[in-house]
């Protein structure tokens, strides 16, 4: 390629470090695509001959098949995808193949290309999302009204319900889904005529090419389209944001499993053994996505660090850019099919989970809510007074539920005489009814709405 320049080839170890193909022939179809739009731009505009670009378009039609029917070859001498189907072009065409690098630069190209890909996986992490969703869904509506206990600090706080703890990370994959819907927003302008850096002077029609792959218009500065990469760093905050949501689900499902817990029990599809101990159920694969978590996170900070001092336009560290991105999109696609899977088929043991949901005084705070909302106790009193309540029933050994209405006197004189609050788990639970709740009626609600959103 360049001996028009070079009067001797490249160094062995240059040839290696300088090649790209092992990375970047995933992104063969993309280039394919944008080949195609750009010859049939070309041959509108009078710019190359029909002839030639009936010639070219059949050539990458068979070059097409050939890639779908044995996979892409990789010759470390042709560098990149780029130039590996431009060579199988000319091996099948002739000079013709030649021309389809007119008005255009690999700059360009390749930026086009991580760009059709790039939103092409935001559109597969959607889908997959969305089956996440689905199974979250389904698993809060069986347990809309089952108790659990809510923790703070690990340490049990208040009563919710199952379905109510569920659907805390619908909403989260559902924020995730906006974030990569807005990714591929952005990322939606053709690069390609912004050639080198400069543009071209061929009459090139830059709406048409972008008409043909999708993208909503040009990029507005030649510079900016072939630097840019911005959306590769945007995909991976997003892909780090949903790893980070997955790993705590991942997280919950592994101290939920452990003996100390009991809430859960994971299937054998999502659980390995041990080498030595007979008797274990690890639950490997929600280790397995929390570590993929430090990786995807690793390979956003890996793209921002290559990209923080690079000068304007193109520079070969960005050939850098999908090595970390494709690992990201292949651990994230595993870690979010793992979960779903283990969310749709985890047993939970309800009884066991209400039992410590009525563990460590967990109605507490019903018991304040009482004093201010029967008694008209300003709330930092009645903070006081059930705290107090806490310490009798600890030093008795019992719980808030077993407090009598001499007790209630004893506390604070205001109480004499009047009934007692309902302190079980089930009424605490009852009584949330507030906007996003965990109130069985909100949960339920919560679910509906869920549904028709994902039109289930």
């Amino acid at each position: 390629m360049w001996g028009g320049r070079f009067g001797a080839g490249p160094a062995e170890i240059m040839r290696e470090i300088n090649a790209s193909i092992p990375v970047d022939k995933r992104l063969w179809r993309q280039d394919i695509a944008g080949s195609k739009a750009h010859a049939a731009m070309l041959g509108a505009q009078g710019i190359v001959s029909a002839a030639d670009v009936a010639a070219i378009v059949a050539g990458l039609e068979t070059i097409e098949a050939e890639y779908e029917a044995g996979g892409v070859p990789e010759h470390i001498e042709l560098e990149d995808i780029h130039m590996q189907v431009e060579s199988r072009l000319k091996d099948l065409i002739g000079d013709a193949a030649g021309r389809l690098h007119t008005a255009r630069s690999r700059n360009d190209q390749v930026a086009t290309d991580f760009r059709l890909w790039v939103r092409e996986a935001c559109a597969g992490v959607d889908r997959a999302l969305a089956a996440l969703q689905a199974a979250l869904v389904e698993r809060a509506g069986e347990h809309a009204a089952s108790i659990m206990p809510g923790f703070t600090h690990l340490q049990v706080a208040q009563p919710v319900t199952l379905g109510h703890h569920l659907m805390a990370y619908y909403e989260m994959a559902k924020r995730d889904r906006s974030r990569f819907a807005d990714c591929a927003r952005r990322l939606n302008q053709l690069p390609l005529g912004s050639a080198a850096l400069a543009g071209t002077s061929f009459p090139i029609d830059r709406h048409a090419t972008a008409r043909a792959l999708d993208f909503d218009a040009p990029t507005a500065n030649s510079m900016d389209g072939v630097s840019d990469r911005d959306f590769a760093v945007e995909y991976l905050a997003c892909a780090a944001q949903t790893a980070i949501h997955l790993s705590r689900l991942a997280e919950e499902m592994i101290l939920w499993a452990s003996q100390p817990f009991g809430f859960v029990k994971l299937p054998d599809a999502w659980s390995t053994g041990s080498s030595i101990m007979p008797q274990k159920r690890n639950p490997d694969a929600a280790e397995l996505v929390r570590g993929h978590a430090g990786r995807i996170i690793g390979a956003f900070t890996s793209l921002m660090v290559t990209m923080k001092g690079l000068p304007l336009t193109y520079s070969k560290d960005m050939q850098d850019d999908k090595a970390p991105l494709f690992e990201a999109h292949d651990l994230l696609d595993l870690s979010l099919a793992a979960m779903t899977g283990m969310v749709a088929s985890v047993t939970f043991d309800t009884t066991r989970m209400r039992a410590v949901a009525a563990s460590g005084f967990s109605t507490a705070t019903d018991l304040a809510d009482w004093l201010v909302r029967e008694h008209g106790i300003p709330f930092r009193e009645a903070h006081h007074i059930t705290g107090s309540a806490v310490k009798l029933c600890e030093a008795r050994g019992g719980e808030l539920e077993l407090l009598s209405a001499d007790d209630l006197a004893a506390l604070d004189p205001r109480l004499a005489g009047t009934g007692l609050p309902d302190l079980s788990v089930e009424g605490s639970v009852r009584s949330r009814t507030s906007a996003g709740g965990t109130a069985p009626l909100r949960v339920e609600e919560a679910v509906a709405a869920a549904r028709k959103e994902l039109g289930l």
